[in-house]
């Protein structure tokens, strides 16, 4: 587990959903929340050597399933490409990663 992920994690104003976050926990749990369109999540995950397998359990619209892809932490930044497993590969760049910034404690 990388431990440089623990906290939340909101995305950046200029993104496709500002104000979505996703909480990661150090049990191995995440939770999520949009509240612009009252969506909540939750599941688990797991990274290491930048990168990342989620299992989003529950979903507000029923979007659960497994997610892959790749992050990169620097500074208060993070920048994650998931796709859903299965359907696509796990991606190798951070070309198409949306930005987070991490929220103080």
């Amino acid at each position: 587990m990388d431990k440089a992920l623990l906290g939340k994690w909101t995305q950046a104003k200029d993104q496709p959903y500002p104000g979505l976050f996703f909480v990661f926990l150090e049990d191995g749990s995440f939770e999520a929340r949009y509240d612009a369109l009252g969506i909540v999540s939750s599941g688990t995950w797991q990274a290491n050597a930048g990168q990342i397998d989620m299992d989003q359990q529950k979903h507000t619209f029923g979007l659960v399933g497994k997610y892959i892809g790749c992050y990169e932490i620097v500074g208060d930044l993070l920048r994650m490409n998931l796709v859903a497993a299965g359907e696509h590969e796990r991606p190798t760049s951070l070309d198409n990663a949306v930005v987070y910034l991490k929220e103080q404690e």
